[in-house]
């Protein structure tokens, strides 16, 4: 195992005393031998802030933030992935890291409470075909309190098709939210 090498770049630029280009990329080429050879075994003894893992039979290396780590797995649902409401009354959890849309399944049939669970600042979460004059309330699992800004004048129509679309501001203990709700109809010519 050889210790990295590293390219001498002199001490200001055009100074001649830093390494030839051959030089420099001659050590680049050892460099990534050390790191790529199978026979080098030291990926898995590099010092860094994250835990760094290799896949023996591929080879691959990965770098994990723990629970903070991004992966498209964590990533797909809350931003592409559809879910259903099939509870019309009372108190129903709405996991915001299931779907980035919510469709419910048929007219509220009572009064109804949407508990928001695992928000992050940032995402958007739509709740489509919103029917039946029913009172709506918004509700989230903040750690302190929660703030719901309305925006714009529009109120929920029960008698008509609505969409109410949430916005998480702050996923704090003190969690804000933004929303609106608009009615909506099938319409192929906007105007």
């Amino acid at each position: 195992m050889c210790a990295k090498q590293v390219i001498n770049i002199g001490t200001t630029a055009n100074d001649g005393t830093g390494s030839t280009l051959r030089q420099a990329m001659d050590i680049c080429n050892d460099n990534f031998t050390e790191l790529y050879s199978d026979d080098a075994g030291d990926v898995g003894s590099i010092t860094a802030t994250a835990p760094i893992a290799r896949d023996s039979a591929t080879g691959a290396v990965t770098i994990s933030l723990l629970d903070d780590g991004v992966t498209h797995a964590k990533l797909e649902n809350r931003y592409t992935a559809s879910g259903s409401i099939t509870t019309y009354t009372g108190a129903v959890t709405v996991d915001w890291s299931a779907a980035t849309n919510f469709v419910m399944g048929s007219s509220l049939s009572g009064a109804i409470e949407f508990d928001f669970t695992n928000f992050k600042t940032g995402q958007v979460l739509t709740i489509h075909n919103l029917t039946g004059s029913q009172t709506i309330t918004l509700d989230s699992n903040a750690g302190t309190s929660e703030v719901f800004n309305k925006l714009g004048g529009n109120d929920y129509d029960g008698s008509a098709t609505n969409a109410l679309m949430i916005e998480c501001i702050s996923d704090s203990a003190n969690a804000v939210f933004n929303y609106s709700v608009l009615t909506y109809v099938s319409d192929t010519t906007p105007s």
